[in-house]
């Protein structure tokens, strides 16, 4: 069964303010001016949608978005965001059950894969793999560990919180990074945050 966060629609946002303060939103923001303007954007798991305003700050108009979200109560929230003049086409389910058309010039994928055992990574890796065009960038954030022992603690806490709210089927952080090398992307620009334990990475297809 896919992870559902309705449960959690009505808190999530203040939870991870309370948590991480703004290193959730910046990490994320720091990724969006490798937007290219006039662009197809597939966006999965979004949340409460608060990135496609961000998005729209970087560009207004002329973007024509995909945003594939399966929490009903997210995907609700996420249709009062203000996406100025951009066009946005809202699908409320797991994205393994949509069937992703060829061709985006961008894939945003915001804190998604660590939802997922090993197996399914790959597997919803490939099928998002297949709707980004050659020259595509993708654009990641997600947790990894580095080392440092309040990491493992905090991720465990929250992998346990999860499963139990959200029914989130991860019980160890999967291998992210490596799904990219598999499939040869290249990594444009990278930073961390919240002590090294968020990655964004700015990917683009060879």
């Amino acid at each position: 069964m896919a992870a559902n966060y309705n449960n959690s629609a009505w808190f999530y946002d203040k939870l991870s303010r309370l948590i991480y303060g703004k290193s959730l939103v910046k990490a994320q923001v720091y990724l969006l001016d490798s937007i290219p303007p006039g662009c197809k954007i597939l966006i999965v798991g979004g949340g409460t949608g608060w990135i496609l305003e961000e998005i729209a700050k970087v560009h207004s108009a002329g973007l024509k978005i995909t945003y594939v979200e399966v929490a009903v109560n997210m995907m609700a929230l996420s249709k009062k965001r203000n996406t100025a003049n951009n066009e946005v086409n809202f699908i409320n389910d797991a994205v393994e059950n949509v069937s992703l058309t060829a061709g985006y010039d961008v894939v945003i994928t915001p804190f998604l894969f660590d939802n997922f055992t090993e197996e399914n990574l790959q597997k919803i890796f490939d099928h998002i793999h297949q709707s980004l065009k050659p020259g595509g960038v993708w654009l990641n954030t997600d947790f990894r560990l580095t080392g440092k022992w309040w990491q493992r603690i905090l991720l465990k806490s929250m992998i346990l919180f999860f499963r139990t709210v959200c029914r989130i089927e991860a019980t160890k952080l999967p291998g992210i990074e490596q799904c990219f090398a598999k499939q040869d992307y290249m990594t444009i620009k990278q930073k961390t945050f919240f002590g090294d334990f968020i990655l964004s990475t700015v990917y683009k297809q060879a």
